[in-house]
């Protein structure tokens, strides 16, 4: 895990852990593993439940503070269940994040606006 430029705040990644995410009813996946695979690229802060059940398991990567800089906002994944999806939000993550590296055109497969939120460029 590396330091944002400047030595502003790197990019951050908030992992759903409650009712539904990180339970045994999204089955077929190591929660665990997937949280500690995140913990290498960037720093994790595991959230009760984020309300989007529906999406399960979700993962919210947080812009670091260039991405901020760069007018970007958190980005919200759903349904990253399966470890290749992992790596690739394990390789946007290290490559920067939101607003400073663009949204893999696979990772869009999973991004989605939480209730009440309109969804905006995440590029």
């Amino acid at each position: 895990m590396s330091a944002s430029p400047a030595g502003g705040v790197p990019c951050r990644v908030v992992v759903c852990r409650d009712c539904c995410c990180g339970s045994g009813k999204v089955t077929g996946v190591d929660h665990a593993a997937q949280t500690e695979r995140l913990r290498e690229a960037a720093p994790v802060r595991v959230s009760e439940c984020l309300d989007v059940c529906d999406q399960a398991n979700v993962i919210v990567v947080q812009p670091s503070t260039a991405g901020r800089a760069a007018g970007a906002r958190p980005v919200w994944l759903g349904l990253v269940n399966d470890p290749a999806a992992t790596e690739d939000v394990v390789s946007w993550v290290r490559e920067g994040g939101p607003g400073v590296a663009p949204l893999p055109d696979i990772l869009d497969l999973y991004a989605f606006s939480p209730r009440g939120r309109p969804r905006t460029d995440v590029s």
